[in-house]
């Protein structure tokens, strides 16, 4: 895991459950609270009594409505309240109530959600505000909100916000002309009000001494790739000393906010690899992401946050609402090995279809339940989501709260650039964003993990594994085995420890460790679990030793016969001559202009994203089991084919209509290269036969004069082989009919 310097180690030892236990009657009424490190250390946290009561009528909802969840200032009517629902000031003053039957500190938790433009990508949650009005935001919403926090009524209270969630990632991902951009995050971020607003209230709210400043920090599955991970920190930086604020007015970040991405995920890490081929580059699911859970990327923030220039105390908040992912379908091992996608995909908990899928998610459970200080340098696992409230409707819903319609809430649609073009995996008939939910409600309850009642039905520990044995000992690899375990219900699987550390599971009796280090002793042990959780005591430990590295120091010998065959404008293929060694060759290291780009098992490699009418460099090296690398084959050069040379290019585009409501409608278009050569570019035309107009577009570069549209491709999806396909999608806004037009399609090899 990259940057974990100046980590903070929490001063709880132990994590402690959050409940609605409190705190001591208020003394005075002046701002007696005095600031912590950790505001949820020994504390208890405010149940939101109106969400508890909600749970509670649900089958089984008792199990869980004690537990506290954020209350949601998402717009300026939500301040006061109404006849129907709690205004602030009533839930603050019934926690206050709570407070006072404790006897210790409490946490009072607000998501503070009503920006200019609010979330820009994602229609379902647009607000009140237009992108221009951050004069409204600063009177009529978080200066009444900071007005009422600042009542001495409320001194004694640790209040957390979380500050606005979504809009600045928004700017890292979806404006300034990435792949995903959309016309309203581009014009918030040429208006620079999100990060105004932002830093107005953080300014506003931190000046009030018990309040702790949490931004939002996405998740992985949006932010976790080196181009979104560092210039988000920045970002929030920036935000954070914006608008007469300082970086002090900070106290933590908060991650996976109303998502659903796994905690942990315990059957894959983001160094494996697949014949010999990382993960990262094999997987769909990974995708060449640095994180494949949320408690890695929090941590990883925390730390890439301090670097750039928060202080070096700040924590995280994890929210686990909705990431538990139990039930049938929970896997109990990795995958197979057969491929990265096998491997990744057949043992990760997360069972949605693509990290970007956001909306009701099918198959979800509630995850862990609220606790303080579980990790290093995480305040708390927290409940910021309240379980069984709606992400947004699958269907038009009119309302006055300014929530529109988003395709990523019906189960039906195919999905956008932003996801990948999978499907939603939403859940059917749900309500508007923040509208109780009760068929989520239920699902979740379902699939909680840990189970509702932490799992209580089987307590039953499997037996330790026994004769822990090594065998195939090198300089740098063993084997290890042992005798299977027993257990009342059933063994799921296997945690390897060496030297106290876990570095595996598995889920059969053998593990294969390997990157050591040659003539070292290692320690192993091997536990058991069961599929409540239950984990056995550890084997007894056995000891073994690699190998001296000095037992095989002769190289293979040089690749020879380099050539390349099935050269086109972007790709070719690779062949050589095998190698040998006194042992055995074990792979070899592909090279190009002196640099590696890959390896392979095999006397083959295929090359690609290469640039037409362009000279490249190639060498071999193979590689032995200990490690030696034979010297490089001779180089050779190819040049890529020039841009219409020896075949036809062509393509097709085909348009299809996900979603319509009346007045506007989502379409997607498929490029297919329809000739015999890889195409470099393409541009599809078309004319409307009515007064369809189109909104925002992704995937694509949108020209549009009158009824004539024309779109070409981006940088990154111009290229396309020969029978392949690529894609974009826009939404449009019409009246009247809405007939399909009849789209042509040109492009360039």
């Amino acid at each position: 895991m990259s940057g974990q310097l100046l980590r903070r180690l929490r001063s709880v030892a132990l994590a402690t459950a959050l409940g609605a236990a409190t705190l001591l009657p208020m003394a005075g009424s002046a701002h007696a609270a005095t600031k912590v490190d950790n505001p949820y250390a020994g504390a208890g946290v405010y149940v939101n009594p109106e969400w508890s009561a909600n749970a509670a009528a649900e089958p089984g909802g008792s199990a869980v409505s004690n537990q506290p969840t954020y209350v949601w200032l998402d717009r300026i009517a939500a301040i006061n309240g109404s006849s129907s629902s709690m205004g602030l000031r009533a839930h603050l003053n019934s926690a206050v109530t709570q407070a006072n039957a404790a006897g210790k500190p409490f946490v009072f938790q607000v998501v503070i959600y009503d920006l200019p433009g609010r979330d820009c990508a994602a229609l379902s949650s647009n607000g009140e505000l237009g992108p221009t009005e951050i004069g409204r935001y600063k009177t009529e919403f978080i200066d009444p909100i900071a007005a009422i926090l600042a009542d001495p009524a409320y001194a004694n209270l640790r209040i957390v916000t979380t500050i606005e969630l979504d809009s600045l990632p928004n700017l890292i991902t979806n404006a300034g002309g990435t792949a995903t951009a959309t016309p309203t995050c581009d014009v918030m971020k040429a208006n620079g009000n999100y990060v105004a607003g932002v830093g107005y209230a953080l300014n506003k709210l931190g000046a009030i001494s018990n309040v702790y400043n949490y931004i939002d920090a996405g998740h992985h599955g949006w932010l976790g790739w080196d181009s979104n991970f560092g210039p988000t920190a920045s970002l929030l930086y920036q935000a954070a000393n914006a608008s007469g604020s300082t970086a002090a007015n900070v106290h933590g970040f908060v991650v996976n906010t109303a998502n659903y991405s796994t905690l942990k995920e315990p059957y894959f890490t983001i160094n494996d690899t697949v014949g010999g081929q990382s993960i990262r580059g094999t997987s769909k699911w990974v995708d060449w992401n640095r994180y494949v859970d949320e408690l890695s990327y929090a941590q990883a923030f925390r730390a890439k946050a301090v670097e750039a220039g928060f202080q070096s105390n700040v924590g995280m908040l994890i929210d686990t609402s909705r990431n538990g992912w139990g039930g049938a379908n929970r896997p109990t091992g990795p995958g197979p090995q057969t491929s990265g996608d096998a491997y990744v995909d057949g043992g990760r908990l997360d069972r949605r279809f693509q990290t970007g899928n956001w909306c009701n998610q099918s198959g979800a459970g509630l995850g862990e339940r609220p606790t303080a200080a579980p990790e290093p340098g995480i305040d708390a696992y927290v409940w910021v989501k309240p379980p069984g409230e709606s992400d947004g409707a699958s269907k038009v819903i009119p309302n006055d709260q300014g929530k529109g319609f988003d395709g990523m809430c019906d189960p039906t649609y195919a999905g956008n650039a932003r996801n990948n073009f999978q499907m939603s995996g939403a859940l059917p008939d749900s309500p508007l964003a923040g509208t109780w939910f009760s068929a989520q409600f239920r699902q979740l309850l379902q699939n909680a993990y840990p189970p509702v009642g932490g799992g209580t039905s089987d307590t039953v520990a499997p037996t330790a594994p026994t004769v822990l044995a090594s065998s195939s000992v090198t300089a740098s690899g063993a084997t290890l085995s042992w005798t299977a375990s027993t257990d009342n219900v059933g063994v799921t699987g296997y945690q390897i420890f060496r030297n106290g550390v876990q570095v595996g599971t598995s889920a059969t009796t053998s593990y294969t460790d390997s990157g050591l280090t040659a003539s070292t002793a290692y320690s192993y042990t091997v536990k058991a679990r069961d599929a409540a959780g239950n984990v056995s005591a550890a084997s007894a430990a056995l000891s073994v030793t690699t190998s001296a590295g000095t037992g095989d120091t002769t190289a293979p010998s040089v690749p020879t016969g380099l050539v390349a065959s099935n050269v086109t404008t972007t790709g070719l293929t690779l062949g050589w001559a095998a190698s040998t060694d006194n042992v055995g060759v074990t792979g070899y290291q592909v090279f190009r202009n002196g640099v590696q780009v890959g390896t392979s098992a095999t006397t083959s490699y295929a090359d690609s994203g290469l640039t037409a009418a362009t000279a490249y460099s190639y060498t071999v090296r193979a590689r032995d089991a200990a490690g030696n690398v034979s010297a490089a084959s001779a180089a050779l050069s190819v040049t890529t084919l020039t841009g219409g040379g020896g075949g036809n290019a062509g393509c097709t585009a085909t348009y299809k209509v996900s979603n319509d409501w009346g007045s506007g409608f989502n379409a997607d278009v498929t490029v297919t290269n329809t000739g015999t050569v890889s195409i470099n570019s393409w541009k599809v035309t078309w004319t409307w036969g009515g007064n369809q107009q189109v909104t925002n577009l992704w995937n694509g570069s949108l020209t549009q004069s009158g009824t004539a549209v024309a779109v070409t491709n981006l940088g990154y999806n111009g290229t396309v082989a020969a029978g392949g396909s690529t894609g974009f999608g826009f939404g449009a806004n019409y009246s009247g009919s809405n007939t399909a037009p009849t789209l042509s399609c040109t492009a360039t090899s």
